[in-house]
């Protein structure tokens, strides 16, 4: 009998895969990258820029998730060639004062984007329930916090899988229900233009979409996917395949935002109305578009909003950890405190916030202040070849990054400029 099994194993072992099965295996990270930038905060930023704009402001969606696939792929990257997460490759390979002084910006970037999460299903389950933010908000924290320190890291990926299925379908239903103009979306994806009074909400749908928790959450969870990563081939087949789940996990998250400012547009912008919170989206869809697009709304921003809390939780948890040139490890105190930090100082600051709307968006520019500093820090490393070894960036690759970099550090001084009245 054991040589029957040797021969039967022996005769499955040298099938080969097919190349889709392959690819199914890998996967996983990039959709975990994908909920942070399809959380509550990208649906207040998106609702404003359609509400307020209709479909012009398509084209940030767009010129952010290519600039979120380039960087995402960089650092994931980084992740599978040196065995480390950006934290700890920048407390490693960069002057501790430097390397300390970002990441404890980076922590201020997770502890902000906690807020948005935590808040965003806060006000879901006000949506639904009736119940007060403050509630909500403990129900959120509570709920995550027994996520994160329980249960592994593989049952939170296919939770979080099941919750960008789910918003992706209610968003899929949504769309049905209204008349879009494919014409002008068509041509506000791909037409870049700032309109008047729009640079705030640029640089929020920029901050909401290219989100600086976001690329140290991916250099550490593709790591998930290491095995012998010694054999340069099997570098190579990580990086293939790493690739193609970022692309496809990014356009999934380019779908999902594209279609909250679509959504917005139709409804609130064609019938001139303004929209300040994100329960007033629930309550104007209702009579627009009957009862279940209101229900569907809340329950998709509810699971937007665990998924995502989920994720940068995680984020703290990593980045706290790499400033001691630790790894994520949810049995280790250093990532416990980062986690802790990001979640409980994000309650704190919702319980004082008396605009939870305002502070969604306020959330967003935050990230994006924060994100030029997490991506030449990001540059830095990978174009290293002390850090790199021989899969060090291109002359190409850190040319395009350093245009992406120049990018959003412009468009933060035209934030500056105008919260000045420059």
């Amino acid at each position: 009998m054991k040589i029957l099994k040797y021969l039967k194993d022996l005769k499955h072992k040298d099938k080969p895969r097919p190349e889709a099965l392959n690819f199914l295996k890998f996967i996983g990270p990039g959709l975990l990258v994908t909920v942070g930038f399809i959380d509550p905060g990208n649906w207040a930023s998106n609702i404003a820029a359609g509400s307020e704009f209709g479909y012009e402001l398509l084209w940030m969606v767009t010129a952010s998730t290519i600039m979120l696939i380039i960087l995402q792929h960089n650092v994931a990257h980084l992740g599978i060639v040196t065995g480390l997460c950006l934290s700890e490759a920048a407390t490693t390979y960069m002057n501790k004062y430097l390397s300390k002084g970002v990441l404890i910006s980076a922590m201020g970037a997770s502890i902000s984007t906690s807020l948005a999460e935590i808040l965003g299903g806060a006000i879901a389950l006000n949506m639904l329930f009736g119940l007060p933010l403050i509630i909500g908000t403990v129900i959120v924290w509570v709920f995550v916090s027994f996520m994160l320190l329980t249960n592994s890291y593989k049952r939170i990926e296919k939770v979080i899988i099941g919750f960008v299925s789910i918003i992706g379908f209610a968003f899929l239903y949504e769309l049905l229900l209204v008349d879009t103009s494919w014409n002008e979306a068509v041509k506000g994806w791909i037409t870049p233009s700032i309109p008047e009074g729009a640079i705030v909400i640029v640089m929020s749908v920029l901050g909401a979409v290219v989100m600086p928790h976001n690329l140290f959450l991916h250099s550490e969870i593709i790591q998930s996917r290491q095995w012998n990563l010694k054999e340069e081939s099997i570098r190579k087949k990580q990086l293939k395949y790493e690739f193609l789940d970022t692309l496809f996990s990014m356009l999934v998250g380019w779908a999902i935002n594209s279609a909250i400012i679509i959504l917005a547009a139709t409804t609130f912008f064609k019938n001139n109305i303004p929209v300040s919170e994100l329960s007033e989206a629930k309550t104007l869809l209702e009579p627009l578009l009957g009862n279940s697009a209101g229900i569907v709304f809340a329950l998709a921003l509810l699971f937007s909003g665990v998924s995502s809390t989920i994720t940068s939780g995680m984020a703290g948890g990593s980045i706290f950890a790499g400033i001691f040139g630790e790894p994520y490890d949810i049995k280790d105190k250093h990532t416990k405190i980062g986690i802790g930090i990001s979640l409980l100082c994000a309650v704190i600051i919702i319980l004082l916030i008396k605009n939870p709307f305002r502070g969604l968006i306020i959330s967003q520019m935050v990230l994006s202040i924060q994100l030029p500093f997490t991506i030449f820090t990001q540059i830095y490393l990978t174009s290293s070849k002390k850090v790199m070894g021989k899969f060090v960036n291109s002359k190409s690759t850190t040319f395009l990054l350093l245009i992406i970099g120049i990018i959003v550090t412009y468009l933060n001084i035209r934030l500056f400029l105008f919260a000045i009245g420059v």
